[in-house]
């Protein structure tokens, strides 16, 4: 069996992955039955540039991870990847800010993390790397001589080509992802938009789910990513779902709840998610002083000023809708700037009527299965979900709204809030059908078995038909 490299931006963690997420679940897994690496940033930024390993074991699997000066972190985390690719992959080109010494970092560290790597290459390696941090990273081991099997997974959406034409560097971006063997993307929309701009804009030729431009050839498929549905669904009835399912139920007494869980990011859609459950309250006066929205939002990338912005804005949304419908004995919504155990966010989802997951662009979005995966199946709510998320492709027995519809979310909101039970019941079972069979470790399995195939058939380095060392042509 070939070990696997794991290559993200983060590192970790190891010993409490279940806390963590369903991806690091996914990798430590995938790490452990092969034994590997898992390799990135520290987390640390330094004054001057040092690219010297730290390594830790643990178990079967090695941790490497080297740190970040404070220019290389500006430059390429805070800069190229949040400024630029971001939001572009998000459709938000009015967002964009594009500087060519950002990308100048954002080259370095991707070539100054290979290089840093190499040495820890071993001829049996399968190389997984993830993310838009590092679109560059395969092209840099190549050059350095690297034969190995490389892919790519991209969490987050590809954008169309006339977006993704407006970043002045775009055809580099593109030709680097050719290094790769493998390219997997969350869904089949995606995966058909990098196709187009090969077709359309380099004159690429597609033949199934193979590219081929710069001479080179890259395989590029849907993987979508999913979670481990039974693990969660569990998590409802440990001490601490528990307690927080109890503890919602005594303070509703009786009233119903819609939960929204979306880190704090302008492309949640969460002003045009309030503005839908105060036009709710306007249509729907059987819903004042019985339902309320409790949104979760953890604070991120807080030196941002976009996302300063945005957390001020939903503060004064919050406030004004409030003030305009609040009881004294109710308050329409509670926002939150923390975090919660996964333990007791399932908890606070079986004890909420509805789910509300409504980003204007999402990859995936893990929070909607997970929402229906703690539900209660002898009373399970309602999946309400943008038709912009990833997920609405495989779950499409939830709601599915357009969350620039502010009065078509509103109406779906009273839609689930006033669904018979045997519809929910029969949604959730479709529902929770997809989510068990196409969880992580489908995800993860499919994805190593097509990097493995890779070598297998003997074809490594980014091209079919490139020279011995797989070096970029």
């Amino acid at each position: 069996m070939s070990r696997l490299i794991v290559v993200s931006n983060r590192v970790g963690p190891i010993g409490d992955a279940a806390r963590a997420g369903g991806l690091a679940v996914a990798l430590v897994e995938a790490l452990k039955s092969s034994g590997g690496i898992w390799f990135g940033w520290t987390g640390d930024v330094i004054e001057e540039a040092d690219t010297r390993l730290k390594l830790e074991s643990a178990g079967p699997l090695t941790l490497a991870t080297i740190d970040l000066s404070a220019d290389d972190f500006d430059a390429y985390y805070n800069g190229f990847a949040n400024r630029s690719l971001w939001p572009l992959f998000h459709f938000r080109t009015g967002l964009v800010q594009y500087d060519r010494d950002n990308f100048a970092g954002y080259s370095r560290v991707n070539a100054a993390f290979a290089k840093a790597l190499l040495p820890l290459v071993q001829q049996d390696d399968l190389i997984w790397v993830h993310d838009y941090h590092f679109l560059l990273f395969a092209e840099e081991l190549r050059k350095l001589g690297c034969t190995r099997p490389i892919g790519h997974f991209l969490h987050i959406p590809f954008p169309p080509r006339e977006l993704l034409t407006t970043l002045p560097n775009h055809e580099e971006l593109v030709k680097a992802l050719f290094a790769f063997d493998i390219l997997g993307f969350q869904t089949e929309h995606d995966r058909d938009r990098f196709f187009d701009y090969v077709r359309m804009e380099v004159g690429g030729s597609i033949l199934g789910d193979k590219a081929r431009c710069f001479n080179r050839t890259v395989t590029a498929r849907a993987f979508p990513i999913g979670i481990d549905a039974g693990t969660f669904a569990n998590f409802a009835s440990t001490d601490d779902g528990q307690k927080q399912f109890a503890s919602m139920r005594d303070m509703l007494r009786g009233r119903r709840q819609i939960i929204g869980v979306d880190r704090l990011d302008y492309t949640k859609g969460l002003p045009e998610r309030f503005n839908a459950f105060e036009r709710m309250l306007e249509d729907h006066e059987e819903h004042r002083g019985e339902v309320s929205l409790l949104q979760v939002a953890p604070p991120s990338r807080t030196d941002v000023s976009e996302y300063q912005d945005l957390r001020l804005e939903l503060e004064g949304m919050a406030g004004h809708i409030n003030g305009r419908f609040a009881e004294f004995n109710w308050t329409p919504i509670r926002y939150l700037n923390r975090s919660f155990a996964r333990q007791a966010l399932a908890g606070l989802y079986r004890a909420s009527h509805v789910g509300l997951v409504t980003p204007l662009r999402d990859g995936m979005n893990l929070v909607a299965k997970e929402y229906v995966a703690a539900q209660d199946p002898e009373d399970p709510g309602v999946l309400v979900l943008s038709r912009f998320a990833g997920a609405a492709k495989q779950l499409t027995d939830a709601v599915i709204v357009n969350p620039y519809d502010v009065q078509g979310m509103a109406d779906a909101m009273n839609v689930a809030l006033t669904m018979p039970l045997d519809e929910r019941k029969d949604r959730y079972t479709k529902l929770m059908k997809v989510i068990s069979e196409e969880d992580i470790g489908h995800w993860r399995t499919s994805y190593l078995e097509a990097l493995s195939s890779v070598e297998h058939a003997g074809v490594t380095g980014g091209s079919l038909h490139g020279d011995q060392n797989g070096a970029v042509a």
